[in-house]
């Protein structure tokens, strides 16, 4: 598949089918956020793989627009290493971006669910918070998303080439 045809295609999902993502797609999906650059070539991410189903119940609380971790299949938690690096919001969003297409291009679907300067479902803490007393990671990783795969029970209609809003390109100055 060209890239502009897979840029044109992908589309979150956010209900998916009881089906299981079968191993060897998740392991690629994995593959694709560790293949991605950071600054300086720190790589200061890291990320907790989650398939159990009694635990991505008890994410889906982490935000409003959670509950899609809840019939999820799988979850991929993206953390930044704030002792290695001060470029982790932009290193963890290209492994997020990577670990996108590459779910897009097996056919599973995703959905990026935002956690950093967010506030878990019921308000009483952040996501990072209500995520890591879940998850139990370390004070210095920080939380920046979450990417919600299952396979998809439905799929939305391609962009196309012609709806794209060219009025936000500016030549030269603003």
């Amino acid at each position: 598949m060209e890239l502009m045809d897979m840029l044109l295609h992908r589309r979150s999902i956010r209900k998916y089918t009881d089906e299981a993502i079968p191993e060897e797609k998740l392991e690629k999906i994995v593959q694709a956020g560790l293949l991605s650059f950071a600054g300086k070539g720190l790589n200061p991410w890291e990320m907790i793989v989650v398939r159990d189903k009694d635990m991505l119940k008890k994410m889906a609380g982490c935000r409003n627009c959670g509950a899609m971790l809840d019939g999820a299949d799988a979850a991929i938690v993206v953390l930044g290493d704030s002792e290695k690096s001060d470029t982790i919001v932009e290193d963890c969003s290209i492994v997020m971006t990577f670990m996108h297409l590459m779910a897009d291009t097996l056919g599973v679907g995703s959905c990026w669910l935002q956690g950093r300067l967010r506030d878990a479902a019921d308000g009483s803490v952040s996501t990072e918070e209500f995520v890591r007393n879940l998850l139990h990671y370390p004070e210095h990783m920080k939380l920046e998303a979450v990417l919600v795969l299952g396979m998809p029970a439905q799929q939305p209609e391609a962009h196309t080439l012609e709806a794209l809003d060219h009025t936000k390109v500016h030549q030269e100055t603003y």
